[in-house]
């Protein structure tokens, strides 16, 4: 029997399925296209908005349509990859994702993109959490921390991807509402043929038949559980910012309206995130966390000050300092479940940390935009300064009362 397969299983691995390092790079690959699904639109909110007229509450409702569908999602199916299995979770997932992106590619007015946001949001909430499980799962053996790393890498590639490909796209190619998705449909094929030829189950997943039921987290580990989802969740509401609000930023704040160089602008966080997230794997977890919530209230700071001073060299200073605090959160959380969650319990407890994670996303997002279309997009980030500073005092204290716990026990 093969170590990949579940103890119930005495079926042999298929000679067609991929090898345990394939299945690991396919796992990665599901991690970097969710977030490339996930920021897609980030350089078509400003042409949605000059197309079809719509206000700045408008195109961040575009963007918190997607946490909203990825939450329900997660709440009912957060637990079911590891009952039905990392390989046939994903599956379902990304061809709920081929269906949103499919909606956008031949949208022809703002109702087929809310459609396709919505089938997005539940793609991912089905995706990543296996994704993030299976990439652990398929780790050489002995080193599953890498798992984490690899997959802040590989979310930061789906990141720069999108604001690279869809700027340039959008400013030098025909059909620019439409083209980049295309390009993204052909993507998201070929890593759905990948998935298919993955081993069907892991050892790690639970035995006995999925019901939807309440996320929870084991017991014994919801300090650790607190850490790693504010974590994730200051990483995510800092990536908010960026991700709802970042063209607009570099086009009004910063001052140009070239496509392609807002994508490439924004697209240094993104590479500031895998750079940081390759270091970052010969440091503990719990060292990563608290050094990222540091360096988040450093870069709120200059977020303030590059849009007072509308200066280019401070705004890729901030996208820099931004895209670190983001490596250091994002893989210092999943680096702290990958190192002690339960393995049986393992896509539960991932799940329930991106839950909190898109939830607050989502409210960030949405409430950022509704206070652009009404006081200007100054105050708007004024206010998720604040917010997101808090988040990141609360982090800080959450890490250093972890690793307290952990040097007393």
């Amino acid at each position: 029997m093969s170590t990949l397969d579940l103890p119930v299983s005495a079926a042999p691995r298929s000679r067609r399925s991929l090898s345990r390092r394939g299945s690991f790079w396919t796992a990665a690959a599901v991690a970097g296209i969710s977030l490339w699904t996930s920021a897609a639109p980030t350089t078509t909110y400003p042409l949605y908005a000059s197309t079809w007229h719509l206000t700045p509450t408008a195109t961040t409702a575009i963007f918190a349509v997607y946490p909203v569908v990825l939450v329900a999602f997660l709440l009912i199916f957060g637990q079911v990859s590891d009952y039905i299995g990392r390989r046939t979770t994903m599956l379902y997932g990304v061809g709920a994702m081929l269906a949103g992106v499919f909606l956008f590619a031949v949208a022809p007015s703002v109702g087929w993109v809310y459609a396709g946001r919505a089938l997005m949001g539940a793609g991912v909430g089905l995706a990543l959490t296996p994704a993030t499980a299976a990439a652990v799962e398929f780790s050489a053996r002995g080193k599953e921390h890498r798992a984490a790393s690899i997959t802040t890498v590989a979310t930061a590639a789906g990141l720069a991807l999108a604001t690279i490909v869809g700027g340039g796209l959008i400013e030098y190619a025909p059909a620019p509402l439409h083209l980049d998705y295309w390009v993204l449909v052909a993507v998201i094929v070929g890593v759905l043929a990948a998935i298919w030829r993955m081993p069907r189950h892991t050892r790690d997943e639970a035995q006995g038949r999925w019901r939807p039921r309440p996320i929870t987290v084991a017991k014994g580990t919801r300090l650790l559980y607190l850490a790693a989802a504010l974590a994730v969740t200051g990483a995510y509401a800092f990536g908010s910012v960026f991700l709802a609000l970042g063209a607009e930023i570099v086009r009004d704040l910063v001052g140009t309206g070239n496509v392609f160089v807002i994508g490439l602008l924004l697209a240094i966080f993104s590479v500031a995130t895998g750079t940081t997230a390759i270091i970052g794997r010969r440091f503990p977890a719990q060292r990563l966390v608290p050094l990222g919530a540091v360096l988040t209230l450093v870069d709120l700071g200059l977020l303030e000050l590059a849009a007072t001073a509308h200066s280019v060299p401070l705004f890729i200073a901030t996208t820099i300092v931004g895209g670190t605090a983001y490596g250091l959160l994002f893989s210092g959380g999943l680096g702290l479940i990958a190192a002690h969650a339960p393995a049986h319990h393992r896509g539960a407890t991932v799940a329930a940390v991106y839950l909190v994670a898109y939830i607050l996303q989502g409210a960030i997002a949405l409430t950022l935009g509704l206070v652009a279309t009404a006081s200007g997009l100054s105050t708007a980030l004024l206010l998720g300064v604040t917010v997101i500073g808090t988040l990141a005092i609360l982090i800080l204290a959450a890490a250093i009362l972890h690793t307290t716990r952990k040097e007393v026990s």
